[in-house]
């Protein structure tokens, strides 16, 4: 299917204001893979208040960076499930298991990385609890039910620090104004209800 063929991760989707879920209201996602079995992503906008050196600690791994950082909740997907997105080029030996997503981007799932990475944590790291998933043709149908806009990804995203403006701000810099958009409400007649 040519559409299919068109969406190709990574890229960055935004939630317009019919999607009411409210995993997925106003949320801005990179999506990391995307073929005809499905879609896996994660949401850039939901910090959580847990702080990865909590995180880290219970798992015995020291945490070098900022005592401030915090978790991101990637999705309701296995919430209990870690996975880190980092800046590749910023790491000096880079961790063994992780996988290129973009020039100068790299996810890992792998301990082995975490501890890595926490020792000398890079500018741009990321740690996301869960995950956005989507099954078959699934992604493909809410993008053509104009559920999200696609953009590609910008690094930027995961360095600056994330809040309830976010959504706004990428809305923007796609040059739509999101005060122009349609909203609804649950209940409303003639919006979607997802």
């Amino acid at each position: 299917m040519a559409d299919q063929e068109r969406l190709q991760a990574p890229l960055v989707l935004v939630s317009m204001p019919q999607v009411l879920d409210p995993f997925f209201h106003k949320t801005v996602i990179l999506l990391v893979h995307h073929d005809e079995e499905g879609s896996l992503g994660f949401i850039l906008n939901r910090p959580t208040q847990i702080k990865v050196g909590e995180i880290l600690g219970g798992m015995e791994i020291g945490w070098q960076g900022d005592p401030a950082t915090v978790a991101f909740f990637g999705g309701p997907v296995q919430p209990q499930l870690g996975s880190i997105v980092f800046g590749s080029d910023e790491v000096a030996t880079g961790p063994t298991n992780a996988s290129a997503l973009l020039p100068g981007l790299a996810i890992s799932q792998h301990v082995h990385d975490l501890a890595e990475l926490a020792a000398e944590p890079p500018e741009t790291f990321r740690l996301f609890l869960g995950y956005a998933g989507w099954g078959e043709g699934q992604l493909l149908e809410e993008i053509l039910r104009n559920d999200w806009l696609t953009a590609p990804v910008d690094l930027a995203l995961l360095r600056e620090e994330q809040n309830d403006e976010t959504w706004e701000r990428v809305l923007r810099s796609l040059g739509v104004d999101p005060t122009n958009l349609p909203s609804w409400t649950p209940g409303e007649g003639g919006g979607p209800a997802n």
